[in-house]
C-alpha cells in the first residue's frame, strides 16, 4: 500500500508564498521510480493538474496559469517531492493534491496517476 500524505498549506494573503510538502511511504514502493504530481481542487470545480516532475527530477511541467510562480521539486532521498508557490492569487484557493503514477513517463492527467493524498487546504485571501 501506498501512502501520500502532504503538508504545508494554509492561509496566506494575495502575494503571499506557501511550500506545499508530500512525503511517500509504501512497502514495495520505490519513490525515485514514479513521477509524481500535483492537482488541486477549487470548490464546486473539477479536480485539475497543477505541476509535475518526473522521476529523477529533471523534466518538469506546469499548467500555465502557474508558470513563473510555482515550482515543483523532488528529494528523493526523503521520498519527498514540493510545490513551491509564490505570488498567490484568489484563484489559487483550492485543495491541493499530491499525486504518484505508475507510468513510464510524466502524465498530466488526472486519470493517469495511480495513488494520491488526501489533500491539503490552500486560501488566498485578497
Amino acid at each position: 500500500q501506498v501512502q501520500l500524505v502532504e503538508s504545508g498549506g494554509g492561509l496566506v494573503q494575495a502575494g503571499g508564498s506557501l511550500r506545499l510538502s508530500c512525503t511517500a511511504s509504501g512497502r514495495a514502493f520505490t519513490f525515485s521510480s514514479n513521477a509524481m504530481g500535483w492537482f488541486r481542487q477549487a470548490a464546486g470545480k473539477e479536480r485539475e493538474f497543477v505541476a509535475a516532475i518526473s522521476r529523477s527530477g529533471g523534466s518538469t511541467y506546469r499548467v500555465d496559469s502557474v508558470k513563473g510562480r510555482f515550482t515543483i521539486s523532488r528529494d528523493n532521498a526523503k521520498n519527498t517531492v514540493y510545490l513551491q508557490m509564490n505570488s498567490l492569487k484568489p484563484e489559487d484557493t483550492a485543495v491541493y493534491y499530491c499525486a504518484a503514477t505508475l507510468r513510464s513517463w510524466v502524465p498530466t492527467r488526472r486519470s493517469e496517476y495511480d495513488y494520491w493524498g488526501q489533500g491539503t487546504q490552500v486560501t488566498v485571501s485578497s
